[in-house]
């Protein structure tokens, strides 16, 4: 079970630094309401880090 724990946590920093790198602080934003919208059951919170995932992801093919 350790180990099981380690390994989820060490995926979850390396995919925050990935975001983090790639879409810089929006990104890591959009991550971050997100993850506090899904652990607290806000849809608002959760939905606006979405969209912002979204924006940020789509952003490149829209140009």
């Amino acid at each position: 079970m350790p180990f099981l724990s380690l390994l989820s946590a060490v995926f979850v920093i390396t995919f925050e630094q990935l975001v983090q790198w790639h879409y810089g602080p929006a990104g890591i934003a959009g991550l971050l309401l997100l993850t506090i919208g899904l652990k607290a059951r806000n849809a608002t919170c959760s939905s606006i880090g979405a969209a912002l995932l979204a924006i940020m992801v789509a952003g490149p093919a829209l140009h």
